[in-house]
C-alpha cells in the first residue's frame, strides 16, 4: 500500500538539527505482532519538523544549566503520592538495568534495580558520570522532564502517530524502519541487544548500553536512532490497543492524539493513579528472544513519574496554521 504525500517541501527555513516530515496518510500499527499494536489503521498527519537525533546529554546539560531544572530522579518522592510505600524506598533515584548471570522465571526485578542516586548525570548511580557519553541520548528522564525541555526549547513531544510516521521513513509495508530484515546482509541497523537477553551479551565490552547518536544508519528521512538505543517518550496517553479503523475514507483520523488519563493507570495499584504515556522505538535492551519492539509499530506503556537507564526522548515542531 502506498500513499501520496500532501506536501513534498518544507515550509520555510529548517530549524537547527531538525528534519521536515511531509504530511501524509499512512497505516499506523500492526496486526502481526503484539496485541497492543492492533488494529492497523489509516491515520492522516500534518507535516512537522522532528529532531534528527534524540536529545543528548550535551543538549540536556545546556537546558539544565540555563533553567536549573531538577529531574524527577533527583527529587525525593512525596509520601502522599505513594500510599503504602516503605519509608526507606522514598529516596531519589531511578531504575537501572544490570545484566544478571542467571535468571529464574520472568520477574524483571532480576535485572532491573531501583538505584538510589542514579540520575541523568550519574546513569549507573554511585560515582558513575558522563565522561565519553555527552553525545549519547540522555536517560533517567521522566515524562515531565522531557516536556520541560521541550517547552524550554519552544518545541513539543511528538504524538504517537507523528513519531511512528517519522520512524517508518516512508516504508509503510516494511517490518522495520529500514526494510523487512532485522540485519540485512548481517549488517546491524540499530543499537539493540546482541545475544540472549538478559544473561548473555555478545557486544564488545564497553558497548553494552547506549551508543553515541549517529552510530547506526539513518532511516530514509535522515533520522537517526528512531529504533533502538533508547525508548522515546511521546505525548499520548497509553491505550491497550488502537482504535478501530474508520468505516469510510472520509472519516480517517486527522492528527490523532491517543488515550485518556482516566484509563491510563495501573489497575493492579488503583490507589496510585499515575498516568501512563506511550513509549516508542525500543532500546538497546530489545532482543529477538525477549522484546521484539525494535519496529516502528511497536509501543510500550510507561508511568509518567518513572525514569530508567533506557528511556530518552526527541522533540518536534509543528507548523502553525
Amino acid at each position: 500500500m502506498s500513499f501520496a504525500f500532501n506536501g513534498e517541501h518544507s515550509p520555510g527555513e529548517m530549524p537547527d538539527g531538525m528534519i521536515w516530515i511531509p504530511g501524509r496518510t499512512f497505516v499506523m500499527g500492526s496486526n502481526d505482532h503484539y496485541k497492543e499494536e492492533a488494529p492497523a489503521h489509516p491515520v492522516a498527519v500534518d507535516g512537522f519538523w522532528i529532531d534528527e537525533i534524540p536529545v543528548t546529554n550535551r543538549k540536556f546539560m545546556e537546558f539544565v544549566d540555563a533553567t536549573g531544572h531538577v529531574t524527577v530522579a533527583e527529587k525525593v518522592p512525596d509520601a502522599k503520592d505513594y500510599p503504602g510505600a516503605r519509608p526507606e524506598m522514598l529516596r531519589a533515584g531511578s531504575l537501572v538495568f544490570f545484566q544478571p548471570k542467571g535468571v529464574d522465571g520472568p520477574d524483571i526485578r532480576q535485572w532491573w534495580t531501583f538505584k538510589f542516586g542514579a540520575t541523568w548525570r550519574r546513569p549507573l548511580g554511585g560515582l558513575s558520570d558522563l565522561r565519553g557519553k555527552l553525545d549519547h541520548p540522555v536517560v533517567h528522564v521522566a515524562w515531565s522532564d522531557a516536556k520541560a525541555y521541550a517547552d524550554w526549547a519552544g518545541l513539543d513531544l511528538p504524538s504517537e502517530a507523528e513519531w511512528e510516521l517519522a520512524a517508518r521513513g516512508g516504508l509503510d509495508d516494511n517490518e522495520f524502519a529500514w526494510g523487512n530484515e532485522l540485519a540485512p546482509d548481517g549488517k546491524l541497523m540499530a543499537n539493540t541487544w546482541q545475544g540472549t537477553f538478559p544473561t548473555l551479551s555478545t557486544k564488545p565490552k564497553g558497548h553494552e548500553r547506549t551508543s553515541a547518536v549517529r552510530s547506526f544508519p539513518p532511516n530514509a528521512y535522515g533520522l537517526y536512532d528512531m529504533i533502538g538505543n533508547v525508548w522515546e517518550w511521546t505525548s499520548d496517553y497509553w491505550t491497550t490497543r488502537h482504535a478501530e479503523p474508520a468505516a469510510k475514507s472520509c472519516c480517517i483520523p486527522q492528527n490523532p492524539r491517543g488515550g485518556a488519563i482516566d484509563g491510563s493507570y495501573d489497575p493492579r495499584q488503583p490507589e496510585i493513579r499515575i498516568a501512563r504515556r506511550v513509549l516508542k522505538g525500543g532500546s538497546h535492551l530489545c532482543a529477538p528472544n525477549y522484546c521484539r519492539r525494535y519496529r516502528p509499530a511497536a509501543r510500550h506503556a510507561e508511568p509518567e513519574d518513572t525514569s530508567t537507564s533506557h528511556v530518552g526522548f526527541r522533540c518536534i515542531k509543528r507548523v502553525s496554521a
